[in-house]
């Protein structure tokens, strides 16, 4: 399974190194899923929140997965989700890629995004605690949940649940043994 992580200014670091690492173990496991982390427009490099600089794989194709994550939402004067909520190319290529059949997920702030793409019309969704109300006003069925799995949607709620979301997802590609391998790998507690 491609897996596709995408990137932009002010996105969380968290949000997004957290399910490459666990995607990447389980490649290197034996696991068929990998990841990239890709921008919608070509970019040599991008600063995530806390000022991480990363150069991107590329950018956005057509993956088996494409993940979301968030940062910045609360900010609307700094890089972030709210920019690029407001900005819109992002919520089109969300859009766009769910259309074509592929399956999409987010972390954290990284569903309102997701939401802006019209993908959690009818379907519940995770998102960090600060943006739960920002959510439900968009009409989206919030749930207070680490990770909701809507099959072809998958949202997680705070930051840190990234690492609960890819879990899951490689438990559901790979099989529960290699999940469990790559989360004592990480020397983490699963908490779903």
């Amino acid at each position: 399974m491609d897996t596709e992580i995408l990137v932009f200014d002010g996105f969380d670091e968290l949000d997004a190194i957290a399910p490459y690492e666990v995607f990447r173990i389980a490649n290197r496991r034996g696991g068929a899923i990998d990841a990239a982390l890709v921008t919608v427009a070509p970019a040599d490099r991008v600063e995530a929140r806390s000022g991480l600089r990363v150069e991107p794989d590329g950018t956005l194709s057509e993956p088996d997965f494409l993940l979301v994550p968030g940062g910045g939402w609360n900010d609307p004067d700094a890089p972030g989700v709210r920019r690029e909520y407001d900005r819109g190319d992002i919520p089109e290529s969300i859009a766009e890629r769910f259309e074509a059949g592929g399956a999409v997920g987010s972390v954290c702030t990284g569903s309102l995004l997701l939401a802006a793409a019209g993908v959690l019309e009818g379907r519940p969704a995770a998102t960090h605690h600060t943006a739960r109300e920002d959510l439900r006003a968009m009409g989206v069925d919030v749930r207070e949940e680490r990770v909701v799995d809507a099959g072809v949607v998958l949202t997680a709620g705070g930051i840190t649940s990234g690492f609960d979301l890819a879990l899951h997802v490689v438990e559901r590609e790979c099989g529960p043994a290699l999940a469990e391998a790559v989360a004592g790998e990480l020397e983490y507690e699963r908490s779903i």
